[in-house]
Order: structure tokens, then C-alpha cells, then sequence
């Protein structure tokens, strides 16, 4: 490369992994993600710190895995002075640096400002329009807004539309798939992919940058404008392992699901476009992954926050000029952290000492296969957590967790948790549903995998029953911005 590549990053929000093209056998259309991977390399063992939007992104924005991280659950901030990949980017890579949509990375205060800047720059970026997701906006928008989406929607007088359909969606946000009363160009991603294309048009020339795309789909509620309704009316979708398959309310939701899934692909489509116009796509790496996954009704379990792979498994494709053979899968064992080490290897400066991120350059330049032999996932829990997921999930064991922590090889995945009897051990290959547990039979590859956690954080999952160090704060904001949201 002769000179700093480019950097653009595509978060969805709760993008499921296998929804996506090439990754199963799904109807899902998302040909511009497929354009990217015959680009690029596609991950298809890469995970989440932690399945919940704000640590996730934290975790992401720091290069710290969730036990390293400052933000525990949706009730933290990220603190304004925090180290993060893209003040290094800035300060020591000059590069611009900037974002659009839902950073996520202060979900207790609930104020972005009305144009979005609030702690941007702070937090290393030159500008952009930080803004809330889904039911943010109407959690922090009733009387007025606090935002710049919902302003946008005060300001063209359709703000109590929105805050109506929201209101009734929150009791059923996913059975509920009446489509979004907005007009098409104020559904939320398309307002956060236009404001993305202005971003990435202001970018300096001859200067290198870092866009950030943080879209707010395929999250629920299920509200999705009628036009992109219409193009799924007739495809047929498989059912949720263990669900009624007459049920035709599971359709409903697979066919809302990939309708916001092709939504975000088709501004994917028109972002490597502008990049094309600009002249600078050949130098410019491009990433699309998600902050976590989506449990679609597995298992009688919706959203995320679980131990289980569609809850912890994420998408992720990196193309561009670092990779040197364009169109391969890898089976390496990847975390969402380690992009902001890969960042800043591609920048120039060395990965940060302070980052537990690995760097995933040697992979995508075909130096090696292998990455890390195993990798983490987990969340600390309040009991308000667990009483709002209980509520609305039933008794489950895995929405029962409280603070669980799940180590995963390429074959076999190990649940931790004082609210487990013992800890689960999972053969990932032969059993996709995670449903037969066989730690009692593979008693040394528990050992193996145990020691793979700090000492006194598995005596703390294994003896402290019940010990949790999630915020209580939760208790004072709505119900449904706890299940739902994030």
C-alpha cells in the first residue's frame, strides 16, 4: 500500500450471524454484503464480548474485552476521558475520524444533544451524529427530544406518529408487524444512511479517514416501512428450533427480520458506491459485522443477552486492500474487540499495550489461519435484569442467568454460572441447538476450558451464588427499555 488506507465501519445492530448470504441455506438477500465478501474475508467463527448493545460497543471502542471494560450493561456510560481506538486513530494516526447513528456509548444519560455531538470528540472523533436506537427514541423523546433523530421528527411534525406506533409496539415488539406509519425517508436507518453518505462526502481529500456506521436494524420492534414488507410477502422461512411450525406469527417476524436485513444492504450497496465516485475504494478497507446477535425465537428466547450462539455469534466481513486473497472464509476464532486493534495496525500504530485486542491482520494477509484458541463471552446481570427478562420470556435457564461467562473453541463451548447446577459444555458442531449437555462425559476438556477464565472469576461464577456486579440502576427506567432495548 502506498499510502494509509481508508477505514469504514458497518455496525448493525443485533445482525444475527447466519442471516447473511453464504452463511447457511436462509432466503436472506444481501448481495452487496456478498460483493464485500468476494472483496474480503469472512469470519464465520467471530463473536461479541458481550451480548448487549452498550457494552458490546464499548468493548468495540476501547479494544477491552468485557471483563477489561468500563461498561458492564446498559446502564453505564462510556466515561469521556476513556482510551479509545479512535482517539489513537486521531491523535497519533492523523487521520479524520468520524461516525454516524447509534455509538451506544452513553445509554444511562440518554442525552446524544439535538445534533448528535455530545462526547464525540472527547471520545476521538473530529464530528459526526451520534444518535438513540429504536426505542430510545421513545423513551427519551415523549415530551421532547433529546436527540437529533427525534428532533428530526419534531421538526417535521410527525415525531407523535412515531412516538404512538412505538408506544403500542413496546408491548409486542416482535409479534406486533403492523408497518412503520413513517414516511420511507424517515424511517430511522434511512435517515442514519443519509446522514452517512454527508459524512463520508466531507471527508477531507488526500487526507486518510475512519467512518463509523452504526445502524439501527435489524433490532426490534418489527416496524418496517410497507414498501420493504411487499418483497418478502411470499418467501417461506425455517421456523424457531422448538416453536409451533402452524404458527404463522414466525413467518411474520423471519419475513420483518430480512426486510430490515436487505434494508441495510442496499445503503451498504450505495456507501461503497460514494466511496467509488470518490476514487478511493481500492484504498480503503471495509468492515460490516454486528454488535451482537438475535436469538429469532430459538428456544422460546427473543433478542439477545443469553449464552447461546445465535445470541453471541456475530457477522463479520473485512475487505480491502489488506487482504490478500479476496473471496475466503476463515475459521478463526475472532472477538469484535480485536477491530480496534486491526484498526490501528492498519493505521500504523502498534495495537495499544492497554488493549486485550488482537490485531487480525496476519489472518486477512494469509499469514496464518489461527488467531486465538479460544474466545469469551458473557454479561453481569442485576436481578431487576433477570426479572424483566423472566417476565417476558418465561422460565427459561439461559434468560434465568444471572452472570454467566461462555468460552468457545472452534468445536466446543463451556457455560459458566452460579446459576447453573454445574457448568454446560456444548459439542458446537454436532448439536447447533446447544441442547445435550456433555461435560459430564468430557470432563478434561471442562478442566481446559475453565482455565481459560481468570481464577477468581470462575470461583465467583462457580461458588458465589447469585453475586452480581451489574448496576441496580436499571429498576429506574422503563420496563421494556430493559428487554428490549440495546
Amino acid at each position: 500500500m502506498s499510502k494509509q488506507p481508508n477505514v469504514l465501519l458497518i455496525v448493525a445492530d443485533q445482525h444475527r450471524h447466519d442471516w447473511i448470504e453464504g452463511a447457511g441455506d436462509l432466503p436472506v438477500r444481501t448481495p452487496h454484503l456478498r460483493r464485500l465478501a468476494e472483496r474480503g474475508m469472512t469470519f464465520r467463527r467471530a463473536v461479541t464480548p458481550a451480548p448487549l448493545c452498550a457494552p458490546a460497543r464499548a468493548c468495540l471502542a476501547t479494544g477491552l474485552d468485557y471483563d477489561s471494560g468500563p461498561v458492564p450493561s446498559n446502564s453505564h456510560d462510556l466515561p469521556p476521558e476513556t482510551r479509545t481506538y479512535f482517539r489513537t486513530l486521531r491523535d497519533e494516526a492523523g487521520y479524520h475520524v468520524a461516525g454516524v447513528g447509534k455509538f451506544d456509548l452513553h445509554k444511562a444519560t440518554f442525552d446524544w444533544n439535538l445534533d448528535g455531538s455530545r462526547c464525540l470528540r472527547e471520545w476521538g472523533l473530529d464530528g459526526g451524529i451520534d444518535n438513540e436506537g429504536k426505542f430510545d427514541s421513545l423513551w427519551s423523546g415523549r415530551t421532547r427530544p433529546k436527540g437529533p433523530y427525534m428532533n428530526h421528527l419534531y421538526e417535521r411534525g410527525i415525531a407523535d406518529l412515531h412516538l404512538r406506533d412505538f408506544e403500542r409496539r413496546r408491548h409486542e415488539p416482535y409479534f406486533d408487524v403492523e408497518p412503520s406509519p413513517l414516511p420511507e425517508d424517515a424511517y430511522l436507518d434511512n435517515w442514519i444512511a443519509r446522514n452517512a453518505r454527508d459524512v463520508l462526502s466531507s471527508c477531507p481529500q488526500g487526507r486518510p479517514w475512519h467512518v463509523v456506521v452504526n445502524f439501527a436494524g435489524p433490532h426490534d420492534p418489527m416496524d418496517v416501512p410497507p414498501g420493504l414488507i411487499d418483497r418478502w410477502r411470499d418467501v417461506e422461512f425455517p421456523v424457531p428450533a422448538g416453536q409451533d411450525p402452524a404458527d404463522p406469527r414466525h413467518q411474520e417476524v423471519r419475513r420483518r427480520y430480512a426486510a430490515m436485513i436487505e434494508n441495510i444492504d442496499g445503503h451498504v450497496g450505495g456507501l461503497l458506491d460514494l466511496i467509488a465516485e470518490r476514487g478511493e475504494l481500492e484504498n480503503t478497507v471495509v468492515v460490516y459485522t454486528s454488535d451482537h446477535g438475535e436469538m429469532l425465537g430459538d428456544q422460546g428466547i427473543w433478542g439477545k443477552q443469553v449464552a447461546l450462539d445465535p445470541s453471541i455469534r456475530i457477522p463479520m466481513i473485512i475487505a480491502g486492500p489488506v487482504v490478500r486473497h479476496p473471496g475466503v472464509t476463515s475459521d478463526a476464532l475472532v472477538s469484535l474487540e480485536d477491530l480496534a486493534a486491526t484498526f490501528l495496525d492498519v493505521a500504523g500504530p502498534a495495537p495499544a499495550r492497554w488493549m486485550t485486542a488482537r490485531s487480525l491482520l496476519p489472518v486477512v494477509r494469509g499469514e496464518t489461519s489461527e488467531h486465538r484458541d479460544h474466545v469469551v463471552s458473557g454479561l453481569d446481570r442485576s436481578a431487576r435484569e433477570i426479572e424483566l427478562a423472566q417476565r417476558h420470556y418465561g422460565d427459561n435457564r439461559w434468560v434465568a442467568l444471572r452472570r454467566w461467562r461462555a468460552v468457545s473453541t472452534r468445536t466446543r463451548k463451556l457455560v459458566v454460572s452460579a446459576d447453573l447446577p454445574a457448568p454446560a459444555l456444548f459439542d458446537l458442531e454436532s448439536d447447533p441447538y446447544e441442547t445435550t449437555d456433555l461435560a459430564g462425559s468430557e470432563p478434561a476438556t471442562v478442566r481446559e476450558l475453565l482455565a481459560c477464565l481468570d481464577d477468581d472469576l470462575v470461583a465467583t461464577l462457580l461458588c458465589r451464588r447469585g453475586s452480581s456486579t451489574a448496576s441496580s440502576q436499571t429498576a429506574d427506567h422503563d420496563d421494556v427499555r430493559e428487554k428490549s432495548d440495546g
